[in-house]
């Protein structure tokens, strides 16, 4: 018989049980809630981890990204969910986030676009802003004329991504914004210049006038340690505004 307190994907049916069905059919054969309930690992009162994932999904309405954002406080507000579970939850996405980053050793950085082709799906359902910079290398770069057509607006794209890492979590404001984490990391990661980028929640990426001062300060910081700011990216929902290319820097 089951429990009444707690069932667990073991008293299921063998054929019903997600990891055997994992296993026969793959990963990809199994519904999202059985996912979780793998994750999840038991469920409560009377409640499978399957239908503990289910009633999660339906408290997000299935919307993943959203589901992502959640720090483990936010899951133990689940009935069903507690500390252990919501730690659980937490580790997996960001398991996932660290997948989609893992391929920059090999990412070649040639235009505005291709930084928006890889940052816009971590960032544009995003609720609050974060400021995320990419190294790059000296390797294989491409000169390309600025918007004014000086040597000052010279853009040398077509680099290779050494890294990128979220440096700053909140409204970008040259008052309390300092460079400093930004060229220390991008010291650390022995960067020969950088492209900065952060979203805005609202989905509207034109640049505010703090966007634009704080832009500025790292210029000036980068050109006196020696690493250029080649562009700052503000992704938006679906589009994107570069400072550089629209001639604001």
């Amino acid at each position: 018989m089951y429990s009444v307190d707690r069932l667990r994907i073991k008293d299921l049916p063998k054929d019903e049980r997600p990891r055997e069905r994992l296993y026969k059919h793959g990963p990809s054969h199994l519904k999202t809630s059985e996912l979780l309930a793998l994750i999840l690992k038991s469920g409560f009162q009377g409640t499978t981890a399957v239908q503990l994932g289910e009633q999660i999904l339906t408290e997000y309405n299935n919307d993943l990204k959203r589901m992502a954002e959640n720090r483990p406080k936010q899951f133990e507000a689940i009935k069903g969910v507690g500390a252990a579970k919501a730690a659980q939850l937490v580790a997996a996405f960001e398991l996932g986030r660290r997948l989609a980053r893992s391929h920059a050793d090999r990412v070649k950085i040639s235009s505005p676009s291709d930084v928006a082709d890889m940052l816009m799906p971590l960032m544009r359902d995003l609720r609050k802003e974060v400021v995320c910079v990419m190294c790059l290398d000296t390797k294989g770069g491409v000169t390309t004329q600025g918007i004014a057509g000086d040597s000052d607006n010279e853009i040398q794209w077509g680099k290779k991504l050494i890294s990128e890492d979220t440096v700053f979590e909140g409204t970008l404001n040259a008052s309390v914004f300092h460079p400093r984490e930004i060229f220390r990391f991008a010291i650390e990661e022995s960067a020969n210049s950088i492209v900065l980028a952060h979203n805005h929640p609202s989905g509207d990426p034109q640049p505010s006038q703090e966007d634009i001062r704080a832009t500025k300060q790292l210029i000036e910081a980068g050109n006196y340690v020696g690493i250029k700011v080649l562009d700052h990216i503000i992704i938006g929902d679906g589009i994107f505004y570069s400072l550089k290319e629209e001639g604001v820097i």
